[in-house]
């Protein structure tokens, strides 16, 4: 499976990046909105059916572009990657929101 992370916090995406290659998945990473905004866009143009699936673990507090700002211009770009938001922002009006904005499914950190 290809991930890409979008994680501004370079203690976390170091530990999610390196037990997910460890488990034999492709990773990438940005560390801001714009960066993780464009890794998501290229990833999904170069996609074809034939390949891994890819899924964006996206944050949502990044500098540059929120999370929820990635994940709303993707959907209405019609990008059909699937979207595990991974936030500190817990919150059951934060859960529903990301959500509703097209997300996947939301985790809230700390994570076990």
């Amino acid at each position: 499976m290809n991930i890409l992370i979008v994680e501004d916090d370079d203690r976390i995406a170091d530990f999610l990046c390196r037990g997910l290659r460890a488990e034999g998945h492709r990773v990438q990473r940005a560390a801001d909105g714009p960066g993780g905004l464009a890794l998501a866009r290229d990833a999904a143009r170069q996609q074809h059916p034939q390949d891994e699936p890819t899924v964006l673990v996206l944050d949502l507090m990044l500098p540059g572009l929120s999370g929820l700002e990635i994940c709303q211009a993707l959907r209405t770009a019609q990008v059909a990657l699937p979207i595990l938001m991974l936030t500190a922002q817990g919150s059951l009006e934060d859960r529903v929101n990301g959500l509703r904005l097209g997300a996947d499914d939301y985790l809230c950190k700390p994570f076990d």
